[in-house]
């Protein structure tokens, strides 16, 4: 496995963090979880290849036991928003003094600077705030959130994975750990990147709900089915399109007939 022999301590939190964990876990590295003083189970479901232990980090007891572990660690991975992990005494300035080769990510809604970076939020306030919700919805409807796969998963746990796989591999040079923010919105901005750089192409020039990704062509869509299901079509080049119509049409001329 690629990650074998890297450990990895997790402080838990919801979605995100628990999945850039998972992820690193399923490559091989040993994960130990941290929870709190009461937690019961894992709320995300997402601890597959992981250890447990249960730290109170608000006592000194149990800081103490998170700075031995991150001592022998390579990564350590810390969910909260900005200054909660100073307040404990446990900020990257002190860990990493302690152990140089320390990666430390932080993976947070909003970033470690700025004015919303105190603030808490869910998936779909980052989304919107990434301009991405803007783009995503049907003509003259409200814009929708696709779950929170976007942000949450995608923009924060898996773009904060490849950070710490960077990180892990500058240290093969360099001998040194470093501080990855990963956050949210800057997440799922980077990841509609194609989005904005053809903005002013053809796919985008129509408001949304109107364009050729985004639900406003027949040939790219979804439709409700006679069985009360759905289908999706998608069809965009010439001989697919074509493929499409011909079994439209052959449907159309033996409904009763299976097409395949």
């Amino acid at each position: 496995m690629a990650l074998q022999g890297i450990s990895v301590v997790e402080l838990s939190g919801l979605a995100p963090g628990p999945f850039c964990a998972m992820v690193l876990a399923d490559f091989g590295a040993r994960v130990v979880r941290v929870d709190r003083p009461g937690s019961r189970y894992d709320v995300s479901r997402l601890g597959r290849g992981k250890r447990s232990l249960v730290l109170d980090l608000k006592q000194p007891r149990g800081a103490a036991v998170l700075r031995r572990l991150c001592e022998r660690s390579d990564v350590l991975l810390e969910p909260f928003r900005r200054g909660v992990m100073e307040k404990l005494q446990l900020g990257p300035e002190i860990l990493q003094r302690e152990n140089p080769r320390l990666i430390y990510a932080r993976l947070s809604g909003f970033g470690q600077s700025g004015s919303f970076s105190r603030l808490a939020g869910h998936d779909i306030n980052y989304l919107a705030l990434s301009g991405v919700l803007s783009k995503i919805g049907r003509s003259g409807e409200n814009p929708y959130a696709p779950l929170n796969l976007l942000a949450d998963f995608a923009g924060g746990g898996l773009m904060c994975a490849l950070g710490i796989i960077m990180a892990l591999f500058d240290r093969t040079r360099t001998g040194k750990g470093q501080v990855i923010d990963a956050n949210m919105v800057e997440g799922a901005a980077y990841l509609s990147s194609f989005l904005w750089k053809t903005q002013k192409s053809s796919l985008w020039e129509a408001p949304r709900g109107q364009n050729m990704l985004d639900g406003g062509a027949p040939f790219y869509t979804t439709y409700r089915t006679a069985d009360g299901e759905f289908m999706a079509v998608g069809a965009i080049e010439p001989q697919f399109y074509e493929l499409l119509i011909k079994g439209c049409w052959g449907m159309l001329q033996f409904p009763s007939q299976k097409t395949t």
